[in-house]
């Protein structure tokens, strides 16, 4: 029987299109992520552990997810907006956090010209994201 890891990486299929590797950056990501959070005692309490789903996607599909926001109900959701590329939204009662991250028009171009950025770039900017995440949790940064 396999359990979930509390950390998943989910890469929206456009983006997927444009960059291949993207889907086995985004796997070695996510295995690197876990180990990390779990180092920095992430998941300290086994009752109460944070399930983070990170989503990487296009600045069209991005607008989409934050057209949605409005159908959520703020007493079952609290969103976080942490830039305009970054949004959060946790449900407390099943200890839940989606995020939602935008690469914008302007780092599309970038990746497209430069590709070797591209996994250096994901890190990083998910790496920020998790350490925002843990300033609004309250958990130790990564």
């Amino acid at each position: 029987m396999t359990e979930a890891l509390p950390l998943t990486i989910n890469v929206n299929s456009d983006l997927l299109d444009k960059f291949t590797q993207l889907k086995s950056i985004s796997n070695k990501l996510e295995a690197q992520f876990n180990f990390h959070t779990l180092t920095a005692n992430w998941y300290g309490d086994e009752r109460q552990v944070l399930a983070i789903q990170l989503l990487l996607e296009t600045p069209l599909s991005f607008k989409e997810c934050q057209k949605g926001l409005k159908r959520l109900s703020a007493s079952e959701v609290s969103v976080s907006h942490f830039s305009d590329d970054v949004f959060s939204c946790f449900n407390e009662g099943e200890q839940q956090l989606l995020c939602y991250i935008a690469i914008t028009n302007s780092e599309l171009d970038l990746l497209a010209t430069q590709p070797k950025l591209l996994m250096g770039f994901i890190q990083v900017k998910i790496h920020k994201v998790l350490n925002l995440i843990a300033v609004q949790r309250s958990l130790a940064k990564i």
